[in-house]
């Protein structure tokens, strides 16, 4: 029976729906021997791998949380559509009006 158990994965630390599900937990071990948890760095998907299903034409005072919950349903997947676009820094995205974003389907290869 162990040996059935030892093949079920840990529990993710993040959500399904967070940018880190998946990304797994390091150690780093100093001299001293101590042990410090930490998430790695999260790897952006290649922006031509997503699957377009909409594009939005930014507007004055379009938010990137308030995107994500229109075209998403989620204010918290803004991080989606940075991806899409590519933009590390989310108010990057809204910034020039008239900038067409890509809305995507989530990356499900990596």
């Amino acid at each position: 029976m162990a040996g059935l158990l030892d093949d079920i994965p840990a529990p993710d630390p993040y959500p399904r729906t967070s940018r880190y599900h998946g990304i797994g937990q390091s150690v780093h071990t100093t001299e001293d021997g101590r042990e410090i948890p930490y998430t790695p760095r999260r790897i952006l998907p290649p922006p031509e791998r997503l699957v377009q299903i909409d594009e939005h034409v930014v507007a004055d005072g379009d938010r990137a949380d308030n995107l994500a919950n229109r075209y998403l349903g989620d204010a918290e997947q803004w991080w989606r559509i940075a991806d899409a676009n590519p933009v590390m820094d989310p108010a990057d995205l809204t910034r020039t009006p008239g900038r067409v974003l890509r809305i995507t389907l989530p990356d499900r290869t990596g």
